[in-house]
């Protein structure tokens, strides 16, 4: 390939009819005149390159063709709309919007695009009854249906969120956005394994998917996997450099895992972007009073209140830092002072009990720390104080229910999550996260054989779901890190009659999903040579395997609005 240039298609073809011989019977040959792209074209052209400005001069030309019929005069305000949008012109690209749907009432796409604008005006309600419309119209339009989620998660309803999302993930498994979308929505919904699983996927479609990778980094956070979780938020750094608030939320990561100078470098470099980030100085004042370095604690800290009188983080921040210093008295009025600003802050929570230890007042501490650990699990921080206190993490007891049982496994209710328990491995705790509606009754342990003798699967039931064809059984597996004592991952594993493929092969686990993605998980490294087979399938037919393969390619209009 050395010296090889590869030409535009285009350039191409007109080289080969430049190149033609000319004809006996025509001396002269001078090549076709190429026309001259349209106004609309030039348009659509400048878009793709960037020059947004000159786009919408050359659509503007274009509407000035009296001739133009309704839809494509429609198709051109929508994609001069699309360029308003760009340039932040939104009372221009709202009218465009409009006047193309007037023209062409049946047009999906304009629909779907004046909701997107809707809802970053904050217009949710308007927002969604254009992607209903969209949708109405093109029942098989993916991006419709993941724009409904993002409406429908803001407005808090996050389980009618999750149906559209999933809906958007049957229609384009490998775009990123709404797979990222389906996790946020797992993660609100308290299923962060499931948030985990598609998080990851986002990033496989798209690597540098920045957004994927820090919502990732949260969704690990969650369930205390804080190295993985440095480790992508470190990714997202790498391909989003200048975003000061993924410093802020790397320097939290390295905070909670105990890093306390990597974390005061993440909050400087985060100031250094932005002189006026007052959450940056929040966390860099945290991390410098858990440092005892107390002058640099107020300093920060004040200068964060002076940038948002109002931040209730702050004032606990600085409550914190002069319990430490020893004097919880002057901390106690700033912890008052952030109550008051915002009552369930779990910083303020948590300030409020480190106070409450520091006067003796150990139910009152254990009370607040416990709340904490309710409204942010990952705040490890409170769980150290509890430790400290000799209190466990709630007062909530597990309610066992033998019903759900199987031969050394047992399944406990606690609180309103249920979870899975071991006579063999008392250390292990299997979150059991239902894919539907049910209850997540065990079906069986499956321990894996030399070299995988470190992990095993937990099969489950995991409710009914909507299928195309009625309600259908799911299940589930857990991927259990025995040797780790953690649960690795959650798999849907069965649907109706489908049923994903599991392959080992070496350090690499693969496993072709029921909803046609494949995940991909590392293992500890293994010795190969002892692998008797590469791959090694846990479950799935033949018949599953040519369900789960490309179809056909569509018409364009097909792939975008097809069922």
């Amino acid at each position: 390939m050395n010296g090889l240039r590869i030409l535009p298609v285009a350039l191409v073809l007109l080289s080969l009819v430049g190149a033609a011989p000319a004809l006996a019977d025509d001396p002269i040959a001078v090549p076709a005149p190429v026309p001259s792209p349209t106004p609309g074209e030039e348009g659509a052209a400048q878009l793709i390159r960037g020059d947004v400005a000159k786009a919408v001069a050359a659509y503007t030309l274009a509407l000035k063709d009296t001739g133009l019929p309704n839809d494509r005069r429609a198709a051109i305000l929508n994609d001069r709309a699309v360029g308003n949008v760009r340039l932040g012109e939104t009372k221009a690209a709202l009218d465009d919007y409009n006047r193309a749907i007037e023209l062409f009432p049946e047009y999906p796409v304009a629909y779907n695009n004046r909701g997107n604008l809707l809802l970053a005006l904050g217009q949710l309600g308007e927002a969604i009854k254009d992607f209903d419309r969209a949708l109405a119209l093109a029942p098989g339009y993916a991006a419709a249906y993941s724009n409904r989620g993002n409406a429908k998660m803001r407005i808090g309803k996050s389980d009618e969120a999750l149906a559209d999302f999933t809906r958007a993930v049957e229609l384009m498994p490998a775009s990123a956005p709404p797979l990222s979308g389906r996790g946020l929505a797992y993660l609100a919904v308290g299923k962060p394994h499931a948030a985990v699983r598609d998080f990851s996927r986002a990033v496989s479609a798209d690597a540098r998917f920045a957004s994927a990778y820090r919502n990732r980094a949260e969704a690990r956070m969650s369930i205390g996997q804080r190295d993985d979780a440095i480790e992508d938020l470190s990714r997202a750094i790498a391909f989003d450099a200048n975003n000061g608030e993924l410093y802020v939320v790397r320097g939290y990561a390295y905070l909670l895992a105990g890093n306390t100078a990597s974390a005061i470098k993440d909050f400087a470099r985060a100031i250094e972007l932005d002189p006026k980030s007052s959450a940056a100085y929040e966390g860099r004042g945290l991390a410098n009073g858990i440092a005892e370095a107390f002058d640099d604690a107020y300093a920060d800290l004040n200068r964060a209140i002076a940038l948002d009188p109002r931040s209730a983080v702050a004032f606990a921040f600085r409550a914190y830092v002069y319990k430490q210093n020893g004097q919880p008295d002057i901390g106690a009025k700033d912890v008052e002072t952030a109550i008051k600003l915002d009552p369930d802050s779990p910083e303020a929570l948590w300030a409020r009990g480190e106070i409450a230890e520091a006067n003796g007042q150990a139910d009152t501490a254990i009370a607040d720390l416990r709340r904490v650990l309710q409204i942010r699990p990952s705040w490890q921080f409170a769980s150290d104080a509890l430790k400290r206190l000799g209190a466990s993490s709630d007062d909530v007891e597990d309610k066992p229910d033998p019903s759900l049982d199987i031969e050394r496994w047992h399944v406990v209710l606690h609180g309103t999550d249920y979870f899975a328990t071991s006579d063999d491995y008392p250390q292990i705790r299997v979150p059991l996260e239902m894919t539907g509606q049910g209850l997540p009754k065990l079906l069986a342990w499956e321990p894996q054989k030399p070299p995988y003798a470190g992990y095993g699967i937990l099969r489950f039931a995991g409710g009914q779901v909507q299928g195309k064809n009625g309600v259908e059984e799911t299940e589930s597996a857990a991927i259990v890190d025995i040797n780790a004592a953690k649960v690795l991952a959650i798999e849907p594993h069965r649907q109706g009659s489908r049923v994903a493929t599991w392959s080992w092969d070496g350090d690499r686990l693969q496993i072709a999903s029921v909803d046609g993605v494949t995940d991909e998980y590392q293992l500890r490294p293994v010795n190969v040579a002892v692998v008797g087979n590469r791959d090694q399938t846990y479950s799935g037919d033949s018949a599953a395997r040519q369900e789960r393969r490309r179809y056909k390619p569509k018409s364009i209009f097909e792939f975008l609005f097809g069922n």
